[in-house]
């Protein structure tokens, strides 16, 4: 095993930069699968040949840390198998595979995301997983239907859930006791969520909310809890036609910025590429934040011993249904320009299938898809992982839909309308929220249109 992600990552952040200055967004481009004939074709792994299998994900230092200790045992298992990894911080990661798919140099298996597979695969970057279903590389013995629908477009499988989780808030248990307060209810509306964060800011002179709540997600969530869906069926444009609901959230995360409930923008872009370990949870400078559920495994770990969460849905709209949905937390595809393509969904159904491999993960990708991981799995549950497992197995009954994957305008649309032309001005008070919207509207329109007609 080895890790050539630093010298790597420098240079194709430097290539990123460079190819960024002639395109719109950090958008996969379609590129060829790695081009092979007979007498330089990969060895396979049971040829006894030493290859080299490539693979890539983002995540957390205990995410990492976790995953090459699963790696490990993997070669032991497969001593002909050198696993050379890659990893990073989210956008880093999008931003190095982006690069490599356009110079033809994906890793054999890479961490890929439900809103972005739509995407990577109309691009022709992903390899479909039927056949190796077929043959039994690939076993599926003990994963729901449900469990692989995420990963599956057209009835064709791209991707294999690592686990299911939710978003969800997380609040100090013990902030929440020293402020003389109960835990929100279930259902909550924003209304009611703003009261509590800023009765928790008031009480303890802390940030009640850690702040990100113009991120996309949110956004995504208030028109999900509304039975709608941001885009619409084709990718060409918005998916709804009420603004009002965005602005009134709008103006509701500007009322908390000033009254200094939050955090302001201009902390957040400060902060920019932190992971959950770095949240201001962490150290006690905000009594709640909100995040995946299955980072709370990671974020528990940074916070130290002694401390005590509770984990509550997301906020909705007055007389919306639930903000939630139960979402694969992140998947492992296998993608077109790999070398090995047999050896690497080896490593995937060994990851979905090695009770020993679990062991070492933990579930800190989420909730895992085997029946048989979760009932190994369930007498090891530390006080963060139970909360996870519990969290989401309380929401099953009432979570929303999942939507659908992200279109193709997603992408150019978040990384120059979305924050550049909508929430920073909006924040930094250059433009009122009903302008914010309507530049939205009217610029992501333009945008989706001409990615949906490519």
């Amino acid at each position: 095993m080895r890790n050539r992600l630093s010298v790597l990552v420098m240079l194709l952040v430097v290539a990123a930069l460079v190819l960024s200055a002639c395109a719109p967004a950090a958008v996969p481009g379609a590129a060829p699968a790695a081009e092979s004939d007979s007498t330089d074709a990969a060895p396979a792994a049971d040829s006894g040949e030493k290859i080299e299998l490539r693979v890539a994900w983002w995540g957390s230092q205990d995410r990492h840390d976790r995953t090459i200790a699963a790696i490990e045992l993997f070669e032991e298992l497969h001593p002909n198998i050198d696993v050379v990894y890659e990893f990073a911080g989210w956008a880093d990661y999008w931003t190095l595979m982006t690069t490599q798919a356009a110079g033809g140099n994906l890793p054999d298996v890479m961490q890929q995301d439900y809103a972005r597979l739509e995407e990577w695969v109309s691009r022709g970057l992903l390899t479909p997983l039927d056949d190796f279903v077929a043959d039994g590389t690939l076993n599926f013995a003990n994963v729901s239907d449900s469990a692989l629908a995420g990963g599956k477009l057209d009835g064709v499988l791209y991707a294999v859930n690592l686990g299911t989780n939710s978003m969800v808030v997380v609040i100090d248990a013990d902030k929440l006791a020293e402020a003389g307060m109960e835990a929100p209810n279930p259902e909550w509306t924003f209304a009611e969520f703003e009261q509590f964060a800023t009765d928790l800011h008031e009480k303890l002179g802390i940030y009640g909310m850690s702040g990100a709540l113009t991120n996309e997600q949110l956004w995504k969530n208030i028109y999900l809890s509304l039975g709608q869906w941001v885009y619409s069926a084709d990718g060409a444009s918005l998916g709804y036609e009420d603004d009002q609901p965005f602005i009134d959230y709008l103006t509701m995360v500007k009322r908390m910025q000033d009254a200094g409930v939050t955090q302001t923008r201009e902390q957040e872009l400060a902060q920019a590429g932190g992971s959950v370990e770095t949240d201001l949870i962490v150290t006690g400078q905000s009594a709640a934040t909100y995040f995946w559920s299955n980072q709370i495994v990671a974020m528990s770990n940074a916070a130290g011993e002694g401390r005590n969460f509770i984990l509550v849905p997301m906020p909705r709209p007055e007389g919306g249904a639930s903000a939630n949905y139960l979402k694969p937390s992140q998947f492992f595809s296998i993608t077109s320009q790999a070398r090995h393509p047999k050896e690497a969904a080896m490593f995937i159904d060994f990851f979905t299938n090695s009770i020993d491999a679990n062991k070492i993960l933990m579930a800190e990708r989420g909730v895992p898809i085997s029946s048989e991981v979760r009932v190994a799995l369930e007498p090891l549950l530390n006080v963060p992982q139970k909360l996870m497992f519990d969290y989401i197995s309380s929401i099953e009954a009432t979570a929303s839909p999942i939507p659908p994957p992200d279109v193709a305008g997603h992408a150019n649309l978040i990384n120059n309308v979305y924050w550049p032309l909508v929430i920073d001005p909006f924040m930094f008070g250059q433009q009122s929220a009903e302008d914010a919207v309507r530049i939205l509207r009217e610029e992501g329109n333009i945008v989706l249109a001409e990615a949906a007609g490519q």
